[in-house]
């Protein structure tokens, strides 16, 4: 009775499950399959192709645009990952203290990352015009500069500018999470260590940080993820231009295979991203393993 009883349950679950595995196998494995195999072919838009085993991948690691993109993408996660952990931790435990109006500022601090992406990169492109910047008529009525910067028609400005725009928008996301972590810390350990004459840093160093490694294990992953894969800030933004300067891995694929009508060779690039995000996840799974907190278990 029991048997057939667990049996059943089993199959209520696989049948709860199916619509879930349905769309997954629509939206993202047939997609990520057909990806695959069209890297290794030379597809057009408008006809079909061939099978050319690896010659994609070969002629990209010798082009010198896709080369610039990796750089561009790997600069740009790794600059914009490290801010946005910075000031996102900063934010998280100055929103955890006992500050007067705490709940509006936290409302506040989401308002960057809830405004649709598309939006965002509009408004900074208008903060970044060549003729009508609002920051380069701040900096010179306050005399830091004689003329407008040219934010997104040079390359390093261009990089930094896209950026800035980038942190901008996922710092919230960052500050949130960390902040709910820091919620689930006992208050009573951070008065053991006063107790024990614990300075401020000593407590954030020996208290905070292990006990948050696991969520900041999860949030830098998925902050990775959303920054290497970022397309809509920079095809708004600048097109991955001034010289392919702000182009990126997803941008690339995309001009090369839609605008551009090599489907086989942007389908190679975007594959080629594939090992980067593996480590990406790769560093959140050994980083939760360090402390199973979710089961209460002891470091492993």
């Amino acid at each position: 009775m029991l048997r057939a009883l667990q049996n059943s349950r089993n199959l209520l679950g696989l049948l709860f499950m199916l619509p879930a595995a349905v769309l997954l196998l629509l939206f993202l494995t047939y997609p990520l399959g057909l990806g695959v195999w069209l890297g290794f072919t030379d597809t057009k838009v408008g006809r079909g192709g061939a099978w050319i085993g690896l010659e994609n991948y070969a002629f990209l690691w010798g082009d010198s645009v896709t080369r610039l993109a990796l750089f561009n993408t790997l600069f740009y996660t790794a600059v914009a990952s490290v801010i946005k952990f910075a000031l996102g931790l900063w934010l998280a435990i100055l929103l955890n203290e006992h500050l007067p109006f705490k709940t509006f500022f936290r409302t506040v601090i989401l308002l960057p990352y809830i405004v649709p992406t598309a939006l965002s990169a509009i408004a900074f492109w208008w903060i970044y015009d060549s003729q009508f910047s609002i920051v380069s008529w701040a900096l010179m009525k306050m005399g830091l500069i004689d003329k407008y910067i040219d934010f997104l028609g040079e390359p390093w400005n261009a990089r930094l500018s896209t950026i800035a725009a980038n942190i901008w928008r996922g710092v919230p996301f960052v500050a949130i999470t960390l902040l709910a972590g820091l919620q689930t810390i006992s208050p009573s350990l951070y008065e053991a260590g006063a107790i024990d004459g614990a300075t401020g840093w000593q407590r954030f160093r020996y208290i905070t940080l292990p006990l948050l490694t696991p969520i900041i294990a999860v949030v830098m992953t998925f902050s990775v993820l959303f920054t290497f894969t970022d397309f809509q800030l920079i095809y708004v933004l600048t097109r991955g231009g001034p010289l392919n300067a702000t182009h990126l891995m997803a941008t690339l694929s995309f001009q090369r295979a839609i605008p551009g009508g090599a489907l086989g060779e942007g389908a190679a690039i975007a594959i080629a991203m594939v090992p980067f995000l593996l480590a990406s996840i790769l560093f959140s799974y050994f980083g939760l393993q360090r402390r199973a907190w979710q089961q209460g278990g002891s470091d492993s």
